[in-house]
């Protein structure tokens, strides 16, 4: 599993819990589903994995369909989370939905969701990196992510500063328990931003 934008550098599925066979995890934003994957057919966890881009989900069954304990979903992050009666173990989000949808009512929603005492792991695009900065407060940067059709996307991406992040999950009844900066060896700046938390 991984969790930034360099191969082999930062921790794998551990950071979840300890063991993940038969726990409910969530992905927000699974893209083509390789974590999920991971988690499914090495973990034994029952992973529900979801995507806004049809084309993402088309691709991650494709690949994945027919490995047991694997749910792939098109929804709405927001929308999964408003209406599943699930509670799950473990949520997280790569890249995904945290960063790109409104951290206050999405927070809120993943604590809602989260059995007490439950993770949260997700990884950002890191705000210190080069040509780039916290957004701060409630407005998010525009920008587009590419397909893997080769199309482009627009997306508003909220990026945090590790202190914003801490308070935006406290407000949400959760508490960080880890923030990690994750980057390429040999390169100065660090490109990732991973934060585990706790629900209370």
């Amino acid at each position: 599993m991984e969790w930034g934008t360099c191969p082999g550098v930062g921790p794998g599925a551990e950071v979840l819990g300890r063991s993940l066979r038969g726990r409910r995890v969530l992905e927000l934003g699974c893209g083509q589903g390789q974590n999920a994957a991971h988690l499914a057919s090495r973990h034994r966890a029952q992973v529900t994995a979801v995507d806004l881009v049809d084309l993402q989900i088309q691709g991650a069954r494709d690949r994945y369909g027919e490995i047991p304990g694997l749910t792939l979903l098109a929804s709405d992050a927001m929308r999964f989370l408003q209406h599943t009666a699930v509670v799950f173990d473990s949520v997280y989000s790569v890249f995904g939905a945290v960063g790109l949808v409104d951290p206050r009512p999405l927070l809120a929603a993943v604590a809602r969701r989260l059995r007490p005492h439950g993770i949260l792991g997700f990884s950002v695009p890191h705000p210190g990196r080069p040509g780039s900065g916290p957004t701060g407060g409630p407005q998010p940067r525009h920008g587009t992510i590419r397909l893997p059709d080769g199309s482009r996307r627009p997306v508003a991406r909220w990026e945090l500063s590790a202190a914003e992040w801490r308070r935006a999950l406290a407000r949400a009844d959760m508490r960080a328990i880890a923030v990690r900066e994750l980057g390429h060896s040999g390169r100065a700046h660090p490109t990732a931003l991973l934060v585990i938390a706790r629900r209370n």
